[in-house]
This record gives structure tokens, C-alpha cells and sequence, in this order.
């Protein structure tokens, strides 16, 4: 129990007993459930701890050395130590720790180097991509004429010739790497060649493999692409905000179009988290970590594939994998399936998959990662188990004895790996 959900330390316990209720219970419900949405982790108590420190009190408009406002001396520490942290950790000439979000972080690229009309080549959203690379009712859709490229049918994993057939048919300013829902190694320097051809610039997108990258452990676009981009709250396991990394021609751009182009004050308390995150990932016991989700990640698969389930582009290279319901469970939607899980507490997400035929609401896929539960400290044994409870929830279709008996399992196991 956190100081935040004790009673007996808690301001807010005592001042909002309402608000109190819905965090205990959230805590309750995390140390109680299998998370595998692959977005998602447990941050450390240090984390937490900057995150609800009193930097939420201070505006700091501006960059360390050139605020809008007194009283920044130690915002000015602590963005630097953010700064010079994520630089080491990614080996980048320019960062910016600012962003609120990877979205946030994404549209600043654009504004970079984008006019409203210009053309984006980026991974089409029902085949693994973002809604911020180009989905119609998103600004990047509203805002930039998007050419998406997809995955080959066959192998669904990228085409390079394909996308590079794309880009020089359509000459894009912006060719865009990076997805939410790929679960295969990405060739960065593919993606920098084909757009330097067509005379375009590079942005990946690695908010899903950043800690893999960071550790080493899935090739780097840094070297190679003008922009990178990514959150802080998957594979990194730090707060909810955004980074930018850039070559250094491009840092007074980037920087402008952070502040004032799209944010004013900064979020000093999320950059502080940032600081601590960054921090950990540069101790050797996060690439530890980053190894062990994919042993994880790869042992899940294994697992499902082992009772008949399908896995898209025949596995996992990565921390995530799409399951195609359709051959084992040829009736279940996504929409169920995630239903179904979530009352056994085993939390996922509905999915598209490439050339799907039902509808987003719908699916006939599911999303799923290991970032979470290898934090608790699971390791490939859980992953067996796990496996076994996903299988037996979605043949039973719902079957309310067969979730209450896996609820209780879950329960049990979960009592065994409390969060961090």
C-alpha cells in the first residue's frame, strides 16, 4: 500500500474520501490483474514520488537558462539532469524532455518540418500504426495529406520495396517508421535511405521499443533518422509524457515548436519522474529488464501458439504480439475476448489486424505485452500459466464457472508478485 491509499497517511483520505475510494480501488485493481496491454507498466515508488512532488507548484515557461519566469533554479537542475540523462541513455546530439505526450512530441516534428498539405508516408493505423500518423480525424489526418503504407500480406511484415515504391511515386517531405502495434524488428536505416531518395526527412516513432533501444537490444534510428520520438510510460517505465531526440541542426526548431509553438509551461513534476526514470534505465539492470521482457514476450507466444492460437507475422520479435482469434475461436471478437479476460482480470485490448474484415469496435485481434508483468517479476513459467488461463477463458466463450475459477488463480498469483 502506497502512502497515497493509506488511510491513515493520506491527505486526501482525509480531505476527499470520494477520490480516496477510486485510488485505493485502482490500486486494488492493478495488484489484483494480469496487465498485458502492451502500453501500459508499473512505474517505480521513486517515480511516483517526483510525479506528485512540489515541482506541480512552479511555471517554468521557457528552457534551463532562458525562463519567463523567477524561481527556476532548481527546475533548470532537474530538466538538465533529464536532458543530459536521455542523451546518454540514447547516445542523441539534441533532446527535449518538454513534451506531454508522444503525441505532443510528434506534432511538434511536424510543425518542424511540415507545411499544412504536405505529404506524410506512414504505417496505415489498421496495420499496426498510430492515430498521430495520419489518422483522418487527428490533426496529423486533418492537417498533412498522409500516403500510408502497410505490411505485405503474406509474411505481414514491412515490404521495404513496396514502401519505397510508395515514396517515390508520391515524393512525401515526412517518411514516418515507427507503430503501436508491430511485433517485428524495424530496419530504421531502410526507412532513412528510402526517405533521402526521395529527398524527405526521417521521424521514428519508438514509444513501444524504447527501452529495447535504449539497452541496446532492438536496432537504433538515432544514428541515422533527423527525428525521434517517443513516450515515456512503455518499455522506458517512466511518467506519462513525451521525448524528442534530433540531430543537432534541428534543436532551435524542434525546441520552438515545443515552446511556444505548441506548449507553454512545462510539466516540471512529469519532467522530474523523467529525470528518475532515466536514471534507472542507465543502471545495468534495466537492460536485465529489457531482456527479460522479451524472454517473456517470446515465451508467451510460444505458449499460445502451442494451444493453436496465431499469432500475426508468425510470432514476436519485440515486447508485443497480435493474436488472430479467427482459428481457434472463430466466432469471438475482440471485443469479446477483451470482455471475457477482463472479468477472469487478465486486461487486454481489442485489435485490428492486417486486413482485418470486422470493424474497429469489433476486431478479430488482440494486442498484448509483457512490460508489465515483467516488472512484478514474472518470468517464462508465469507466461505458460498465463497462456493457459487466456485459452481456457475464450473456449469456454465466457463461461461464468470457468472465469471465477481463473479469477481466483489470478488472484492467487498475482498475491505472489506484489506491484512495484
Amino acid at each position: 500500500m502506497s502512502v497515497a491509499t493509506d488511510p491513515a497517511a493520506s491527505a486526501i483520505a482525509k480531505g476527499d474520501p470520494e477520490v480516496f475510494a477510486a485510488l485505493a480501488a485502482e490500486e486494488q485493481r492493478q495488484q489484483y490483474t494480469i496487465e498485458l496491454i502492451a502500453s501500459e507498466n508499473h512505474v517505480s515508488r521513486a517515480v511516483r514520488e517526483a510525479a506528485g512532488s512540489v515541482f506541480t507548484n512552479k511555471y517554468a515557461e521557457g528552457y534551463p537558462g532562458r525562463r519567463y519566469y523567477g524561481g527556476c533554479e532548481n527546475m533548470d537542475r532537474v530538466e538538465n539532469l533529464a536532458r543530459d540523462r536521455l542523451k546518454t541513455l540514447f547516445k542523441a546530439e539534441h533532446v527535449n524532455v518538454q513534451p506531454h505526450s508522444g503525441s505532443q512530441a510528434n506534432a511538434a516534428v511536424y510543425l518542424a518540418v511540415l507545411k499544412p498539405g504536405d505529404t506524410i508516408l506512414s504505417l496505415d493505423l489498421a496495420h499496426g500504426g498510430h492515430l498521430s500518423h495520419g489518422l483522418k480525424v487527428n490533426m496529423s489526418g486533418l492537417l498533412y495529406n498522409i500516403v500510408p503504407y502497410g505490411v505485405d500480406p503474406k509474411t505481414e511484415q514491412f515490404d521495404y520495396a513496396e514502401i519505397r515504391r510508395l515514396a517515390r511515386e508520391h515524393h512525401p517531405k515526412l517518411v514516418l517508421s515507427g507503430a503501436s502495434a508491430y511485433p517485428r524488428t524495424i530496419d530504421f536505416d531502410a526507412f532513412t535511405e528510402i526517405a533521402h531518395e526521395v529527398g524527405a526527412v526521417h521521424m521514428a516513432d519508438i514509444a513501444h521499443i524504447a527501452g529495447m533501444v535504449a539497452v541496446g537490444l532492438h536496432p537504433s534510428p538515432v544514428p541515422s533518422a533527423e527525428f525521434v520520438t517517443s513516450t515515456t510510460h512503455k518499455t522506458l517505465r517512466g511518467p506519462r509524457g513525451g521525448i524528442i531526440l534530433c540531430k543537432t541542426d534541428w534543436a532551435k526548431k524542434i525546441d520552438s515548436r515545443i515552446f511556444p509553438g505548441t506548449q507553454g509551461g512545462p510539466l516540471m513534476h512529469v519532467i522530474t519522474a523523467k529525470a528518475v526514470a532515466f536514471g534507472e534505465a542507465l543502471r545495468p539492470e534495466f537492460k536485465d529488464y529489457q531482456q527479460q521482457i522479451l524472454d517473456n514476450a517470446r515465451a508467451l507466444g510460444d505458449a499460445l501458439t502451442a494451444l493453436g492460437n496465431r499469432l500475426v507475422s508468425g510470432g514476436t520479435d519485440n515486447h508485443l504480439m497480435l493474436i488472430d482469434l479467427r482459428p481457434n475461436y472463430p466466432d469471438v471478437t475482440g471485443r469479446d475476448a477483451e470482455g471475457w479476460l477482463e472479468r477472469a482480470a487478465i486486461i487486454t485490448n481489442k485489435n485490428m489486424i492486417p486486413f482485418d474484415q470486422r470493424k474497429p469496435v469489433e476486431t478479430s485481434g488482440l494486442r498484448i505485452g509483457t512490460p508489465a508483468l515483467t516488472t512484478r517479476g514474472m518470468k517464462q513459467n508465469e507466461m505458460k500459466t498465463i497462456a493457459g488461463w487466456f485459452d481456457q477463458v475464450l473456449r469456454s466463450r465466457g463461461d461464468d464457472a470457468v472465469i471465477e475459477r481463473v479469477r481466483t488463480d489470478v488472484r492467487d498469483l498475482c498475491e505472489q508478485f506484489p506491484l512495484p
